[in-house]
């Protein structure tokens, strides 16, 4: 077998385990940026295991088809900005806000990396979505609306109690 020959028969016995190489190589892991509100991961313990296992379930194992990269402003207003455009200018794939600040952050640096919000009161009232039901950006999550529902419930009380005329709270 000459030298060529040779060569072109490694090349083309080797062609199939470099595609599947690649393949497994090429599996994207998911990047996802946490924006917290305190200053540390310790600080932060309990909700980021909740977090992480909470992931797991669903079946994104950290390290092997999921990367967290946490951002810890230490509840300092000024550094929301900072980290969330570190955040965006990292790939993140979505991006998690856990404080109203966050949001913010995130909804004034980028408008095409999907962001899920923690809890903020007024999604609406702060200019992060449209409307409840149709959020119209890249902005989603979870919103107590304590605010508005207070009439709700005032509605819902007189309703259990007819005969109520004053309620205090």
């Amino acid at each position: 077998m000459r030298r060529r020959e040779f060569i072109a028969l490694l090349g083309t016995s080797a062609l199939p385990w470099t595609l599947t190489a690649k393949a497994q190589s090429g599996r994207k892991i998911a990047r996802i940026g946490v924006l917290w509100h305190a200053g540390s991961a310790e600080e932060e313990r309990e909700y980021l295991t909740v977090l992480i296992k909470a992931f797991s379930d669903l079946g994104y194992i950290e390290g092997k088809n999921v990367e967290f990269l946490h951002k810890f402003p230490a509840e300092q207003i000024d550094r929301y900005p900072i980290l969330a455009r570190e955040l965006v200018e990292s790939n993140v794939d979505v991006a998690i806000a856990v404080a109203v600040p966050g949001a913010v952050a995130l909804k004034q640096i980028t408008s095409t990396i999907p962001v899920v919000f923690v809890v903020v009161p007024d999604p609406i009232g702060l200019g992060l979505v449209a409307s409840l039901a149709h959020p119209g950006s890249n902005l989603t999550g979870l919103s107590l609306l304590t605010i508005d529902l207070s009439g709700k419930v005032l509605s819902f009380l007189k309703e259990a109690a007819p005969n109520l005329s004053s309620v205090a709270a």
